[in-house]
Parts: C-alpha cells; sequence; structure tokens
C-alpha cells in the first residue's frame, strides 16, 4: 500500500510540474503577443509622423515599410493563435480573442488610411486651384472664376458636409477600434496575472 500512496505522490507532482510549465508556457505566448501590439502601436506613430513631416515621396517609402511591419505582426499573431488552438494548448479562448484583435487592427488600420486620403484631399470649399488649364494671354484668365449662384453654394456646401461626415466616421470608427483593441488587451494582461497567481 506504501508503494501505491508513492506512486500516487509521485504523479501528482510530476502533473504539477506540467500544470506550472504549460501555465509559463502560456504566459510566454501572451507577451510575444503584447509585444507585436507594441510594435503595432509604434508602427501607427512613425505613420501618423510621417503623414505630417514628410513629402509625398518619402511618406510613400514609409508607407511601404509600414505595410510590411504590419504584415509580419499579423503573420505573428497569427501562428499564435493556431498555437493555442493546437492540441498542447486547446485554449480556444486565447485563440478567439487574439482573433477578435486581429479584426479590429485590420479596421483600425483602413479607417486610418481613410483619415489620411480626406486629410490630403481637404475640405472640397478649400482645396488648393491648380491653375494649369488657364489661359495667360495679356492677363491671366483664370478658368476657376464662375459666378456665385444659389445653386453652386449649395453644392459646395453639401460637399463640405459630405467631407465632414466622412471624415467623422472614420475618426469614430478609428476610436472605437482603439477601444476594443485596449479592453482585449487589457483581457490578455488579466489571463497573464491569472496564470503567474497559480
Amino acid at each position: 500500500m506504501e508503494d501505491f500512496e508513492e506512486k500516487v505522490k509521485i504523479t501528482e507532482a510530476m502533473d504539477t510540474d506540467v500544470d506550472q510549465n504549460s501555465r509559463l508556457q502560456i504566459v510566454s505566448l501572451l507577451r510575444q503577443f503584447l509585444a507585436v501590439q507594441q510594435r503595432r502601436a509604434e508602427a501607427y506613430a512613425k505613420l501618423k509622423k510621417g503623414f505630417t513631416e514628410l513629402g509625398d515621396s518619402a511618406y510613400q517609402q514609409l508607407c511601404n515599410e509600414i505595410t510590411v511591419e504590419f504584415s509580419d505582426c499579423s503573420k505573428e499573431v497569427l501562428a499564435l493563435e493556431s498555437t493555442f488552438l493546437s492540441p498542447d494548448y486547446c485554449r480556444n479562448d486565447l485563440a478567439s480573442l487574439l482573433r477578435s484583435v486581429q479584426v479590429q487592427e485590420k479596421q483600425k488600420l483602413h479607417l486610418t488610411a481613410t483619415v489620411q486620403v480626406l486629410k490630403k484631399a481637404g475640405r472640397p470649399s478649400e482645396r488648393l486651384v491648380s491653375h494649369e488649364n488657364c489661359k495667360f494671354r495679356n492677363q491671366h484668365e483664370c478658368v476657376h472664376v464662375h459666378e456665385i449662384t444659389e445653386a453652386a453654394g449649395t453644392e459646395e456646401a453639401e460637399a463640405d458636409a459630405e467631407y465632414d461626415n466622412a471624415m467623422k466616421e472614420a475618426i469614430q470608427g478609428v476610436q472605437d477600434a482603439v477601444t476594443t483593441i485596449n479592453e482585449h488587451l487589457e483581457e490578455v494582461r488579466y489571463e497573464i496575472a491569472a496564470l503567474e497567481e497559480n
């Protein structure tokens, strides 16, 4: 009987070590995920700074670099998601959480690009006029000078309102995505804390 009790104690100790090792591996994977999210945040900061400070050519080059960075981040998160779904972990809850962040990140990137395109274009009533098609005889004969009519004023106001609504909608969408992402990241941090407590 003592031999049996000794075997049970050894088996229980081994199970505890396996559980502890598994928890530590999950914590490590979740920390990798948080590191990827940090890289994404840094990429967004570069993108925002580049948009305001760089010329078109340099900004386009930055966009290409940021696109590669976002793609790499997505691949890493997909690999982590796959790991959590594997039989070694069977953590569908964590895989689902990572998938939700991926969806929100995609939405955030799309809407961030929309905001930048809108900002670059500017409000229709405030856009700079190119005088390339104007005539220059003895003096400048501007093709952009039109009689101001109620219809033209209404058309311009409608275009501005449409622009303002599109900008507001895109900005709100980015803010909503960021809020959701941050909530999911908080869930990841709670999971890490719970796993480290056990």
